[in-house]
């Protein structure tokens, strides 16, 4: 059985805070969950169990994620000098931008296809980190690994996906995952 990881993180600082999004290994990672299909679990991983989580990555044979090859490899990067990109991989945000030729937010898919939204977003999990909330940081990335896994599974199935587009129309995007 193929072992797809699916794979979300949250930062301990942001953007501003680390002198730009030049410096995204700067941020520091506060909790990465992952969702493994051959264990059919979610793991929770505190900065302290980085390596245990770069491991379940390596190990994957597809990590999926939403703007994982900019954003979350990069602030892996700050921990390991393994280069992540190398890693089998299919950013959903890559393939949709190459697809529509402008970004889509995950929150625009989960709403359109699923009629679901984010319970947060990531400039208040980095609040929640500096109030030392830990439990809420990893409750909102499961979700978010949730969503992900379900947008991927949605658009395996129905070569499909929806999305709102900027003016709030539902939109129809063909994937080919």
């Amino acid at each position: 059985m193929k072992n797809i990881v699916y794979f979300d993180l949250e930062t301990q600082k942001s953007a501003e805070e680390v002198g730009g999004w030049d410096h995204i290994s700067r941020m520091g990672m506060s909790i990465g969950v992952t969702y493994s299909t051959a264990q059919g679990a979610y793991t929770i991983y505190g900065e302290k169990q980085v390596n245990d989580l770069l491991t379940e990555l390596q190990r994957a044979d597809l990590v999926v994620g939403f703007n994982n090859l900019r954003f979350d490899y990069e602030v892996l990067h700050g921990y390991t000098s393994f280069d992540l990109r190398q890693l089998p991989t299919l950013d959903m945000l890559v393939e949709l931008q190459n697809e529509l030729r402008h970004r889509l937010s995950l929150d625009s898919i989960a709403t359109a296809t699923f009629g679901v939204e984010k319970t947060a977003e990531g400039l208040q999990a980095i609040q929640w980190f500096k109030e030392g909330k830990l439990l809420d940081i990893a409750e909102y990335c499961c979700y978010d690994v949730k969503i992900t896994r379900l947008v991927h599974e949605f658009g395996v199935q129905n070569h499909q996906l929806h999305y709102h587009n900027r003016f709030g129309k539902k939109m129809t995007v063909p994937v080919k995952w």
